[in-house]
């Protein structure tokens, strides 16, 4: 009888270090493509489940944007999500409205949480194209992640050192 030991697979990718921090919200780099790496910046629980996120700068952001600039867009994208989650007497006669209808109403208009989840990717888009693209980067839309991480990319631009 023969035992056989497991052959480790060389064409797979090392582990990323994704989850490493998450509980300091410091962003953390993962090389998935040649060219591109990825910095998260989690979710910050501290106060609850609602969706924000930590406003600190990852040290692999350092250099590549100004902190004031960084803290001043996560911030204003915290204040968005704290303003889609407030419910309010509209969003509550919205509610109520949709369960009347059996829910058809919101086949032909749109919740208060959808129309701020538009204005937060309006937001995002305008940061990129002003802020963030200029100096290699770019910021996904939360959406994409399921609210749980803002990623932001680092491009690989020729000329840069």
């Amino acid at each position: 009888m023969t035992t056989s030991k497991p052959v480790p697979n060389k064409s797979l990718p090392p582990r990323s270090k994704m989850a490493q921090n998450t509980a300091t919200g410091t962003g953390t780099p993962s090389n998935l493509q040649t060219g591109f790496n990825k910095v998260f910046i989690q979710r910050d629980y501290s106060e609850g489940t609602a969706v924000k996120f930590h406003t600190r700068l990852p040290s692999e952001l350092e250099g590549l944007i100004e902190r004031h600039a960084f803290e001043s867009t996560i911030t204003r994208l915290n204040e968005f999500f704290a303003e889609a989650e407030k419910g309010s007497c509209s969003t509550y006669c919205e509610g109520c409205i949709g369960c009347i209808t059996a829910y058809l109403v919101y086949m032909c208009s749109e919740t208060h949480y959808e129309k701020t989840l538009r204005k937060i990717s309006k937001f995002i888009a305008s940061q990129n194209e002003r802020i963030y693209n200029p100096k290699g980067l770019q910021m996904i839309d939360p959406t994409y992640r399921g609210l749980r991480v803002i990623e932001i990319s680092i491009l690989d631009r020729p000329g840069r050192t």
